[in-house]
């Protein structure tokens, strides 16, 4: 019996320290493949931050040469949150006189552009989906943008809606404008390749 004990004994250690090699070894291969990790995030904040400054300097480029925005163009700037301001001037002058129209219609628009950067005004409520995702949508019951549609109509209610939405996307937190490298063709925003393939075709017609 004791033969048969100190040969248990000796078969239970010689798996335990097995057992502690392959533990070594795995955690040898975990600070390699964490230290590894560290060095990609790195690169990666790096390669991004790198993107973003030429993605503004490309934006700030394009806005310099396109004001107006070139007629017909694919790629160009698009100022987010920006509030169309004709869709007010038409319904000014449904309502008032040629006189008044064009004053009124510049309150309204200076009203409603300062509505729009004001972040304690927030007409949007959260829905979920089937699969429990939250999403923002549009407040259509907001009492701000019922007497909007009731007063001015559907057009001046899209532009500011829109505008709204825009701001929400790009920049919810600041509620200012924010210009964006923009695919007018596809109504989307450019990718650095199109936007840096569109410079090259400009500088090339140039030349």
């Amino acid at each position: 019996m004791k033969l048969m004990e100190g040969d248990e004994d000796l078969e239970i250690e010689k798996k335990m320290d097995a057992i502690q090699e392959e533990l070594k070894k795995k955690e040898e291969e975990y600070d390699y493949l964490y230290a590894l990790n560290q060095v990609l995030i790195v690169k990666e904040r790096i390669t991004n931050d790198e993107l973003q400054d030429a993605r503004k300097e490309l934006i700030k480029g394009l806005s310099e040469i396109m004001t107006p925005i070139m007629p017909n163009t694919q790629i160009g700037v698009k100022r987010m949150g920006k509030l169309d301001g004709k869709p007010f001037h038409i319904a000014m002058k449904r309502k008032y006189s040629d006189k008044d129209a064009d004053e009124k219609a510049v309150e309204e628009l200076s009203l409603w552009e300062d509505h729009l950067k004001d972040p304690s005004w927030h007409p949007f409520k959260i829905i979920l989906d089937e699969k429990g995702n939250s999403e923002q949508m549009l407040d259509e019951e907001d009492e701000k943008l019922k007497n909007l549609k009731t007063e001015f109509g559907d057009v001046v209610y899209d532009a500011v809606t829109k505008a709204l939405q825009e701001l929400n996307e790009f920049n919810p937190c600041g509620r200012y404008i924010i210009p964006e490298l923009w695919n007018f063709k596809e109504n989307r925003k450019a990718t650095m390749k199109e936007g840096v393939n569109f410079i090259l075709r400009q500088w090339k017609m140039l030349k």
